[in-house]
């Protein structure tokens, strides 16, 4: 029956039906004739059977034998054409082109022109369709709403993403469980956390991604505490979770810096068999080495079979934050070496590195010249970088300047303001502190108050500048006053450059003294054994006075104190910090 096509077709379709594609080719291969309705069952049971290149192979030699492909393969071919990149990825204006053209559009075509601009990068043209299509009363399915999320997520639209949790709730869509964990990482990656809680906590069935999409949120926003409780919760439930969910958990160790937290995460992730998951290792590195750990995480890295760009980055930086050497001759000689040897372009990140190698060298007016003599324009974190040099050696007229440049790159950064602050104080320039202050104000924002944690007895211990709402306040308030006792008999005297207030120095003194990580690093002292290290986490740069207060407390107490701060890590011992008090 080898003349009969229809046959042969029917026979095709059935040994593809049954996985034996082999055998299918070769009835194939034997039909004396052959039309599009044979060929497109040949190539639609490759498709169907993973055979992709087979597929568009036989396609392409269908064409060869000037036969006009019919609906049926088209269908077919389109979704893999996508799977495959086989046209160069983000065709989305050849698709525009495309829709059109087309005589009638339906739900499918709609959705299809919101889900392209959306999944390559266009936010704005997803949500410019999806809104027309709501205009020309298109049913809206679950598919565009999920896109237009993914494009508002993008942008960080919050406000549109609340109008379309609104629709969604009027067209039931919100109770669809992808659609509540869309919403939930738009209003987590927007900032409102708090919307983003009560979504979650509201939500009638949660799915791994869902707690996995909320614990992101928390670590992500800095609720690392947060983020930890509620991977507590999830493991009373039967959802599992994932690699992100886990990177996002390690991120939240990170941030804390809890040791005890640490080594249950890590055993936790060689139980759940994720130990070679190239996402998660290289959180446990960025783990162990936020957590004064360089050592474990040096092991890490040294056993990961497969090492990524971000793998690399993470233990360089690992190492960077431990110490600044201030080289900078060796500095301008790689940085000159990798133009003229190697013949590599400078990014705006080493010129970046250059001004705040000059600058923590006290080489400013240096500094100033070599921002003017870039071949590119300075950004922020160039002048970023001179502006904290410019604090450290209290330069005032070069940090104004600079901080100048900053307003105009980037108004929105309140650090910026809080720099030139601290940089007036230690001259004393309290008018213009009022000035800063006033802008600040008029932005509607507030400076982000001092906190320091300790881990003790797997329970952490927060401390607020000024603290006194913790059980033990009245002794660790004893223990400091008997420590700077001590510590002035030594020669401690307090640095009040960067007091932020025009008061006597008594008061400033009385300031300095109830700072977070001292009230910390007392709790530390209270509550562990003799002679063991203290390890001190804090969200702000540790101020000079504190940072000279911690050595003389080493020499008193005997202990070693490892302290990270926002820039770096500060391991000091004996009255000596591994920064060399260069930071």
């Amino acid at each position: 029956m080898t003349s009969d096509v229809v046959v042969g077709t029917a026979l095709v379709v059935m040994y593809c039906n049954c996985r034996s594609i082999e055998i299918a080719r070769e009835v194939f291969d034997k039909l004396s004739k052959r039309d599009v309705v044979a060929w497109s069952a040949m190539i639609a049971g490759y498709l169907q059977n993973g055979h992709a290149e087979e597929a568009l192979l036989l396609f392409h030699q269908m064409q060869m034998a000037d036969l006009n492909p019919n609906q049926v393969t088209i269908l077919s071919l389109l979704p893999l054409c996508a799977n495959l990149a086989a046209f160069e990825t983000g065709s989305v204006g050849i698709a525009h082109r495309v829709f059109d053209k087309m005589f009638k559009r339906n739900m499918v075509s709609w959705t299809a022109m919101v889900a392209g601009y959306a999944q390559n990068g266009h936010a704005i043209e997803a949500l410019s369709f999806f809104y027309q299509m709501w205009k020309e009363s298109v049913e809206i399915n679950r598919a565009a709403i999920l896109s237009v999320l993914q494009a508002i997520t993008e942008l960080g639209a919050l406000q549109l993403g609340k109008d379309i949790h609104v629709y969604a709730m009027k067209s039931g869509f919100d109770s669809d469980v992808s659609v509540g964990t869309a919403l939930l990482g738009m209003y987590a990656k927007c900032g409102s956390i708090d919307s983003a809680g009560k979504l979650f906590d509201n939500m009638s069935t949660r799915d791994a991604v869902a707690w996995s999409g909320m614990i992101a949120g928390y670590a992500h926003n800095g609720y690392s505490k947060e983020a930890l409780e509620l991977f507590d919760r999830m493991q009373l439930t039967e959802d599992k979770p994932n690699p992100i969910t886990l990177v996002s958990v390690v991120k939240a160790c990170a941030h804390l810096g809890v040791q005890q937290r640490c080594k249950w995460i890590h055993d936790f992730i060689v139980r759940s068999g994720f130990e070679s998951n190239v996402l998660v290792v290289t959180a446990l590195i960025d783990m162990y080495a936020k957590c004064g750990r360089i050592e474990i995480a040096r092991e890490l890295f040294d056993n990961m079979p497969n090492k990524d760009v971000v793998s690399w980055s993470v233990i360089i930086a690992a190492y960077g934050t431990r110490c600044h050497a201030g080289l900078v001759d060796e500095g301008w000689q790689y940085f000159d070496c990798m133009i003229q040897e190697y013949c590599i372009t400078p990014h705006v990140q080493h010129y970046a590195c250059m001004v705040d190698l000059l600058g923590r060298a006290r080489r400013l007016e240096e500094a100033q010249d070599f921002i003017k003599r870039m071949p590119i324009e300075p950004d922020v974190c160039v002048w970023g970088a001179f502006l904290s040099a410019c604090r450290i050696h209290c330069n005032t007229e070069l940090g104004a300047f600079a901080a100048k440049k900053l307003f105009d790159l980037n108004p929105e950064n309140a650090g910026y303001y809080i720099l030139l602050s601290n940089i007036y104080a230690a001259a004393g320039r309290w008018d213009d502190i009022v000035k800063v202050r006033q802008l600040m104000k008029d932005r509607g924002w507030k400076k982000t108050p001092g906190c320091s944690w300790i881990e003790v007895n797997n329970r952490i211990h927060s401390f607020l500048v000024g603290d006194r709402s913790h059980p033990q306040s009245e002794n660790i308030y004893a223990i400091l006053e008997s420590m700077f006792k001590q510590m002035k008999e030594m020669g401690y005297v307090p640095d009040m450059d960067f007091v932020l207030h025009d008061v006597e120095d008594e008061l400033k003194e009385d300031l300095l003294s109830c700072h977070s990580e001292k009230l910390a690093i007392a709790f530390g002292i209270l509550n562990t054994r003799p002679g063991t290290p203290i390890r001190i986490t804090k969200n702000l740069r540790v101020c000079t006075d504190c940072h000279t207060a911690t050595k003389f407390i080493t020499k008193i107490f005997s202990r070693e104190i490892i302290m990270r701060d926002a820039n770096r890590f500060h391991h000091i011992k004996d009255g000596l910090c591994s920064c060399s008090d260069y930071w």
